[in-house]
């Protein structure tokens, strides 16, 4: 169904539009379903009274609210920049994701309250084939749209679209869960309605759980990912002129608007004009490439002082005598009548238990201990990949 109508509603549309387009029809597709859900276990589970399809019937009420979310998140999230926002409102999907999540979250535990008290005061269930069939039929429909809200989402890359689908998937298990219990007292005589109502509630503030860590993570800023890294490193480094990257920085402003900055070595006795013309290009390329924005920062090096060269080996070497991540760049002397300014930055890698200002001191230990009588002159940057 969602192929077909995405042919119809989506056909021709590229971009941000696009993105924009299938989370609209799939959270409106999503609102229809849920409600046609609801009024279905409703009904089945007035006329059981089995508290876990009552239960579930309402859980796919909230779903319907949390798709309503998602396509206000996606509605938001589409709208172009303006002056209060030059980077766009694409953050609004995350934001929505992050709701869709709280919701299950709050479901999960009203959920394993209502079951608790249906262990400790069980209430007889009936177990009609009406029933049956209503519970049924909910699992086929929520593992069609978990499906469709999981390949959507993959398409889009979109961690609302992936919330949703993992919100499908937990009811699907919860509906079968609460199919088993009925399927049991009907021919067991055996009512653990409460029990299995439980291990739905569970399965549910899981699924909550992992949903809201997935939505969270980009808002608070995530580091990114290893492949992307390693794919902006190969297309700067491609190019001759650039000797080296660091101080690479991902800036996430929803789905499809990232920025980078990075600092690019170069010849320091190269032409000017040409190495930034070299940076205009690579800019451009990584903006066709993996569609994001880029600043690109020259910082000229010497590349043919052998002295320069060869101190720079060494004191990389000692630095990771305190840790083995740790790295340096911008590196560059100075000579004077008394001592040798040896002027680097040196990266510390997330997790070391010093500080910042116990490595600097230990580097300018390092480095005054050296024969020669050279002065450190450091400063300790902090990692973003």
């Amino acid at each position: 169904m969602i192929t077909i109508l995405s042919n119809i509603f989506i056909k021709g549309k590229e971009g941000s539009q696009k993105r924009k387009a299938y989370g609209t029809l799939c959270s409106i597709v999503g609102i229809l379903l849920n409600l046609f859900l609801f009024a279905g276990k409703y009904f089945a589970g007035i006329i059981s009274g089995s508290v876990a399809i009552t239960a579930d019937a309402f859980n796919n009420l909230s779903d319907a609210g949390s798709s309503f979310i998602t396509l206000v998140g996606f509605l938001f999230a589409g709208k172009k920049p303006d002056p209060d926002h030059p980077f766009g409102h694409g953050r609004f999907e995350y934001i929505s994701g992050f709701v869709v999540s709280i919701a299950i979250l709050l479901m999960g535990f009203e959920l394993l309250k209502t079951s608790v008290m249906k262990i400790i005061h069980p209430e007889p269930v009936d177990t009609s084939l009406a029933a049956v069939g209503v519970l049924i039929v909910s699992i086929l429909v929520k593992m069609y749209m978990a499906f469709y809200n999981h390949f959507i989402g993959k398409r889009i890359d979109s961690s609302a679209m992936r919330a949703t689908a993992m919100d499908s998937l937990s009811d699907t298990v919860a509906t079968l869960v609460v199919l088993i219990a009925m399927l049991v007292i009907r021919f067991t005589g055996v009512n653990i309605d409460g029990i299995c109502g439980v291990f739905v509630a569970l399965f549910i503030l899981y699924a909550g759980f992992s949903a809201a860590k997935d939505t969270l993570d980009p808002l608070l800023g995530l580091a990114p990912k290893k492949e992307f890294v390693e794919q902006i490193e190969q297309i700067v480094l491609a190019h001759d002129e650039i000797k080296g990257i660091h101080d690479l920085v991902v800036h996430d402003y929803g789905p499809g608007r990232l920025m980078i900055s990075l600092h690019a070595e170069v010849h320091g006795d190269h032409d000017i004009f040409e190495v930034h013309d070299t940076i205009d290009h690579i800019e451009r390329e990584l903006n066709e490439t993996l569609s994001c924005e880029s600043v690109i920062h020259m910082d000229p090096i010497e590349t043919d002082n052998e002295e320069v060269a060869r101190m720079k080996g060494i004191i990389a070497a000692k630095v990771k005598e305190i840790h083995e991540q740790m790295t340096i760049h911008d590196f560059r002397m100075v000579s004077g009548p008394t001592h040798t300014n040896v002027i680097f930055d040196a990266v510390m890698p997330y997790g070391m238990k010093m500080s910042r200002e116990e490595v600097k001191q230990k580097i300018e230990v390092m480095v005054e201990e050296m024969d020669g009588n050279y002065y450190a002159v450091v400063q300790i940057d902090q990692g973003y990949i």
